[in-house]
């Protein structure tokens, strides 16, 4: 069996984990929305101009696949790992790669499941407008930036304990959503807030979504800077899956 067909079998079974606790699927659904609803929707002066709307929906969809990646990402390979299962499966000889591929694809699944509502509410709630060319383009460079927060949670998942886990990964989310202009837009952090934001992925991720629901040119420092990141953590992500199978074969 090859790798990727090993992975949509991961996938398969992940999601049907993840549905057999019915508040873990909620959760994860109504979350991105919530916040939505208690950070954005208060602000009128935000929800009546169709900009900054839609710059605070992007902002969102970024947020709700930073938080699925950490979390499910994350939280998911530490609890795994703690359990006698894991072990096993390291002696079968399907490659390891093929349950972090799983799990990631199980993850995006979620992810987009939970971006419906959050569109939906603010379709219907805000003066938001985009074009269904540039919604599209949005969703689609949304799924590709949070590469870096689901090699962060792999990474967490893989050297962390699941209650370590729970604490770092909480940590991680907030201070990433906050510096990364996610639940305060840029504009208002001092300057050095907003210099230092600009080396944050969750931040590179945000103006190149937003750009692409207004159908601007996303800025060369974001792109530049989020290929940084996953160059960075993908090799950190690659390095400790080639120990994780080395330890395999001792």
């Amino acid at each position: 069996m090859s790798t990727l067909t090993l992975a949509a079998v991961h996938t398969k079974y992940n999601l049907l984990e993840t549905m057999r606790v019915p508040i873990a699927v909620i959760g994860s659904l109504v979350f991105p929305t919530l916040a939505f609803c208690l950070f954005v929707l208060p602000q009128r002066m935000v929800v009546d101009e169709p900009e900054f709307a839609t710059a605070a929906i992007a902002s969102m969809v970024v947020f709700a696949f930073m938080s699925a990646s950490l979390f499910s990402i994350g939280l998911d390979m530490a609890e795994q790992r703690s359990k006698p299962w894991w072990p096993y499966l390291r002696t079968l000889p399907g490659s390891s790669a093929a349950r972090i591929i799983g799990l990631m694809a199980a993850t995006l699944i979620i992810s987009i499941l939970a971006m419906i509502p959050l569109l939906i509410v603010g379709g219907i709630f805000t003066a938001a407008t985009v074009q269904p060319g540039d919604l599209f383009a949005a969703i689609g460079l949304a799924i590709l930036t949070a590469v870096p927060s689901a090699l962060l949670g792999t990474i967490i998942g893989t050297t962390a304990g699941p209650k370590a886990a729970i604490a770092i990964t909480q940590v991680a989310m907030f201070l990433l959503a906050f510096g990364g202009g996610l639940f305060l837009p840029p504009i208002l952090f001092p300057e050095w807030l907003d210099l230092a934001s600009k080396f944050l992925w969750v931040r590179e991720a945000r103006e190149i979504v937003i750009a692409a629901a207004l159908g601007q040119s996303a800025p060369l420092w974001a792109v530049l800077g989020i290929l940084a990141w996953i160059l960075a953590l993908g090799v950190h992500a690659l390095w400790l899956y080639r120990r994780d199978e080395g330890r395999r074969y001792r």
